[in-house]
């Protein structure tokens, strides 16, 4: 027995439409999954949609239940939460995190969900996603008690980074964005707010994900001597002028990439990925994080917000998908 599911496919760079997929009946170790809330990655999904994956990382960029190939037709996304309608006794009837596309049905492993914890609503655990993301820049950063950290860019991951780095004692943490709305989410995460033009200087670390030249440019303006930057950002194809002279090698800077696809080095041998993905659900249990959900709009609409966001059309924070009625 099949069951006709629906899922986002982008059909060529900017153009998206939604289309039926055949679902088969779970096997044993598999569930069936019913999608109740998905989230839209601003700056990979955009990426993605717009065609602006380089060729060289097609591989590296591919999601993890992505059908097709970049840069298209593909079926692309990653942050899904649904509920699980057939599988093993344990997990039947609960809340799952996946990271499976934007579709209605869908079989995967069991090993391939997270249960959600009680606690946290199902809209807010979309972000899991993105507080995995934000755990893995914080190991990657290694920042120490009390010293002075940046965030340069208030998108999805810098607000949670901002979050993390906010739980450890003594830090003094400053969320730095061109955007004066993001002052509500620096008010509700505890952490102070500044322009790129009166953020502080003399910096222990600056973490920077605006994904911009500028924002670059700026966090290595922060740092003190010897200080650190973590660059988060994925640029995609676009080419990146670093400002390697000035005061750079005076001041014997370092930058660092961070990327979520290995575990930071000092974690790898004692945390899989599973391990780091269940801590960011249970961080999830913060009610602070409901700031970071800014927007919704419905599972049939999908083509016409994926076009909207990737334009830059469609502001805000995280954008959640709802499949209310979808399913029926």
């Amino acid at each position: 027995m099949t069951i006709a599911a629906r899922a986002l496919w982008t059909v060529e760079p900017g153009r998206g439409e939604i289309r039926l997929t055949p679902v088969t009946e779970p096997a044993d170790g598999e569930v069936l999954v019913r999608t109740v809330w998905t989230g839209i990655s601003r700056g990979t999904e955009s990426l993605v949609f717009a065609g602006r994956v380089p060729s060289s990382q097609y591989g590296a960029m591919a999601a993890p239940f992505q059908e097709g190939t970049l840069p298209g037709p593909v079926k692309y996304g990653y942050l899904n939460v649904g509920v699980v309608e057939a599988g093993p006794d344990d997990l039947l009837g609960r809340t799952v995190f996946s990271l499976y596309p934007h579709q209605t049905r869908f079989v995967v492993p069991a090993t391939a969900v997270v249960a959600v914890p009680d606690g946290v609503p199902a809209r807010r655990a979309v972000l899991a996603g993105t507080v995995e993301t934000a755990v893995n820049v914080v190991w990657d950063a290694e920042p120490s008690l009390g010293k002075r950290v940046s965030v340069v860019g208030a998108g999805m991951v810098g607000c949670a980074v901002a979050r993390r780095l906010s739980q450890l004692p003594g830090t003094s943490v400053t969320l730095i964005d061109t955007n004066p709305e993001r002052r509500t989410v620096a008010d509700a995460f505890d952490v102070a707010f500044a322009s790129p033009a009166d953020a502080p200087l003399e910096q222990d670390l600056v973490v920077h994900t605006s994904a911009t030249p500028a924002g670059l440019s700026r966090s290595l303006d922060l740092l003190r001597t010897e200080g650190t930057v973590i660059e988060a950002s994925w640029f995609g194809d676009t080419a990146v002028p670093v400002p390697l002279g000035e005061a750079f090698h005076s001041r014997r800077l370092t930058i660092r990439a961070s990327q979520v696809g290995a575990i930071a080095p000092a974690h790898r041998g004692s945390v899989t990925h599973r391990d780091r993905l269940e801590l960011a659900l249970e961080l999830l249990t913060d009610p602070a994080y409901d700031v970071l959900l800014t927007e919704a709009s419905r599972f049939d609409d999908l083509p016409e917000t994926m076009a909207a966001i990737a334009s830059g059309s469609l502001q805000g924070l995280c954008h959640t998908v709802s499949y209310e009625g979808e399913n029926d």
